[in-house]
């Protein structure tokens, strides 16, 4: 299996410094702001905090979600594909109410690129497994039925920007964002052993193997 869009941003970032900081896209719920669908940070606040904190970034964070369905909200999952599906129509975005809520959810995404190119966004860690901001893994249908489904894919604002050109991670992407983190700071001691969410055993159990 090959996950065609997986970035490898440490590659081609440039050496940015405090002086000149990388601009960084960042979830909302991922820094702790509180547009979870039930108005709560989804447990998700300071779970990247020493690395947001880095000298040489410049975070800025954004939620698709609520700007496209407010919040709190109804439960928002993909049907029929991903967030590149979505964007071509073969795709809808469903909430577990039943209704449907794709022409939000592309606003909300529309809404998220728009801000990246205004803030001249080169790297952006978005929430995985969310119908906006996966970057890797999603809900195949509502997560709530009895027997969730996962299917390989990106959300409607991820697809968005990588259809744009930015490069995406996840906050599950540990070795990745370790290896940023050590270009940034050349005396930062890497390791060597954290993985990718694509490396995971939950991954591999789910999808099998994925090319690197």
């Amino acid at each position: 299996m090959l996950l065609a869009h997986l970035p490898k941003p440490h590659l081609v970032l440039r050496r940015a410094t405090p002086a000149q900081p990388l601009r960084v896209l960042v979830s909302g719920c991922i820094v702790g702001e509180l547009c979870g669908v039930d108005a709560t940070d989804n447990g998700m606040g300071g779970c990247l905090a020493d690395f947001l904190a880095l000298p040489a970034l410049t975070v800025c964070t954004f939620c698709p979600e609520d700007v496209g369905m407010g919040t709190p909200r109804t439960l928002p999952d993909l049907h029929d594909g991903d967030g590149f599906a979505v964007l071509v129509g073969s795709a809808r975005v469903v909430d577990d109410l039943g209704n449907d809520c794709t022409v939000a959810m592309m606003q909300g995404a529309a809404a998220m690129l728009a801000f990246a190119q205004q803030q001249e966004i080169e790297l952006a860690v978005l929430t995985d497994m969310s119908g906006a901001c996966g970057s890797q893994v999603i809900s195949a249908g509502c997560r709530l039925d009895a027997q969730r489904k996962y299917q390989v894919g990106v959300g409607v604002a991820t697809a968005m920007l990588l259809r744009a050109g930015f490069a995406v991670v996840s906050q599950r992407d540990f070795r990745t964002l370790d290896l940023i983190r050590g270009y940034l700071d050349p005396k930062f001691p890497t390791n060597p052993a954290l993985l990718d969410h694509h490396q995971t055993p939950w991954f591999l159990q789910q999808f099998g193997g994925v090319s690197s």
